[in-house]
């Protein structure tokens, strides 16, 4: 996952920009950067850790210019190093464009391939430099057209900004399977363009809307213009942001994000009642579902692990030592709620299983009787090719081992997972009212939205709603033609 953030036509552009950038760290903490445009040339800024380190003050002060773009970075095509941080930025024939994004391009090697026999040149190893790449030998003339012209050569999932020294362009790939959102600055009518609108509540501006799949949208002094340059196919949101990955507060293609998760905690209890004395969350994704797992059980919620938030979030920690060893240092159980008592502990998902196994540890350690996991997703089967670091199945433990064998593995009395029907069924039930607030649609209203709505959950079927071009380090997977 990587965030991305985009402003036109403000003072402050380069600050506005690192505030939002900051609301959207919770999307990647390796590295960050930000491109500002005075109107006539791009500055550029980028350095490797926590937005916040990246840019001192004086920095920001350095970036000049009332437009511009920013992103935040983590890796899942090329390495975790300086010359793979975004935004990239180029001067090419038709002048200069820089670009960041937020997805995977399941075809970047295969173009890769063909733009170096051509003589292209690489300076990184990210699969956005293709689409640079692309842009700069396009034969259309305005800057839009090239950037559709190059997108229409890639597969996969892209949201992304883009910025020249006159124009913000964002666009969402026709799936729409990254979110993207526009929201504009009330007291300047400036607007601005993230991937959450988290990013919009922390610089006081507010939601306009989503961009739709498919859409481009084009901002210069002559105001906001949007087209569709490609073909219209059916949309498949990663569903996996209204589990995981997704801020709580975010509102995404109009379903709140907390409310779906407390309807997966409802849904959760519902299908896998266990008798227990608490139900405790997995700290912080697992809050809001844990929340909904007490109230339709009826088991008292308490807070048994404490998470530090000086720790980044160990699921996206690009290297394994990292992550083993970050569980111990992120979590910390709560003696007191835990002594003695049959504990419910309630998780979005179970990866590679390792970080659940040290989980029930340090519970039955802190003194909990049994312990119950119950996880608010399907099991992770299959690889994710559009944003999440999960490479291979054999890294996925759920993708060789039976429910049982897992719950044997990770120790715990009994594990549960929610199925894949009652997981879409919480997600569509949480569409938000036209004010943004979370509502629990019924169940007969929720069928009948399924009816039209459609997900990507190919880490759970291993259904992939975008064609595939095999590399020799990926898997064969099957493929679900849309």
């Amino acid at each position: 996952m990587c965030g991305v953030f985009g402003i036109f036509g403000h003072p402050e552009a380069a600050n506005l920009t690192y505030l939002g950038l900051h609301a959207l760290q919770h999307r990647g903490q390796e590295s960050a950067g930000i491109v500002t445009s005075d109107g006539s040339q791009l500055a550029l800024f980028r350095g490797m850790g926590h937005v916040i380190d990246v840019f001192p003050p004086e920095q920001i002060a350095r970036l000049k210019g009332d437009v511009a773009i920013g992103h935040v970075r983590y890796s899942t095509a090329g390495g975790s190093m300086l010359k793979n941080a975004q935004p990239i930025a180029v001067d090419y024939s038709r002048g200069s464009i820089a670009v960041a994004h937020n997805g995977n391009l399941t075809n970047a090697e295969a173009l890769r391939e063909r733009l170096e026999a051509r003589g292209s040149i690489f300076q990184s190893t990210s699969d956005t430099e293709v689409i640079v790449h692309l842009v700069a030998i396009s034969t259309q003339r305005a800057h839009e057209d090239r950037v559709a012209d190059a997108l229409s050569q890639v597969q996969g999932a892209y949201s992304l900004v883009c910025l020249t020294p006159t124009a913000l362009i964002a666009v969402r790939d026709p799936l729409g399977i990254r979110p993207l959102c526009l929201g504009k600055l009330s007291e300047t009518g400036t607007w601005v363009v993230a991937s959450e609108p988290t990013s919009f509540d922390l610089i006081d501006a507010h939601y306009a809307r989503d961009v739709e799949p498919g859409e481009m949208v084009i901002i210069d002094r002559n105001g906001l213009r949007s087209t569709r340059p490609f073909p219209d196919v059916k949309r498949h949101t990663c569903i996996f942001e209204y589990v995981y990955f997704a801020r709580p507060d975010s509102t995404l293609d109009g379903v709140s994000v907390y409310q779906a998760r407390k309807n997966l905690g409802r849904e959760l209890a519902e299908e896998h009642p266990v008798e227990a004395d608490v139900v405790i969350p997995v700290p912080d994704s697992g809050v809001p579902a844990t929340i909904g797992y007490a109230e339709a059980s009826g088991i008292p919620f308490e807070l048994g692990l404490v998470r530090s938030h000086y720790v980044g979030r160990t699921f996206i920690e690009p290297r394994a030592s990292i992550r083993h060893f970050g569980v111990r240092l992120k979590l910390n159980p709560v003696g007191a709620a835990l002594q003695d008592k049959r504990v419910v502990v309630v998780d979005d998902s179970i990866v590679r299983g390792t970080t659940s196994r040290k989980i029930v540890k340090m519970l039955r350690d802190a003194g909990a009787r049994e312990v119950h996991m119950r996880i608010s997703s399907p099991p992770t089967q299959w690889p994710c090719y559009y944003g999440i670091d999960t490479p291979t199945r054999g890294e996925l433990i759920a993708s060789s081992h039976s429910v049982q064998e897992i719950n044997q593995y990770i120790t715990s009395d009994t594990l549960a997972y929610l199925s894949l029907d009652r997981m879409q069924r919480a997600v569509v039930a949480a569409q938000s009212d036209a004010h943004g607030r979370g509502s629990r649609r019924s169940l007969p209203m929720a069928h009948q939205a399924l009816q039209t709505t459609s997900f990507c959950q190919a880490c759970w079927t291993g259904e992939y709603p975008v064609t595939f071009v095999p590399h020799p380090r990926q898997k064969q997977m099957r493929l679900l033609d849309c």
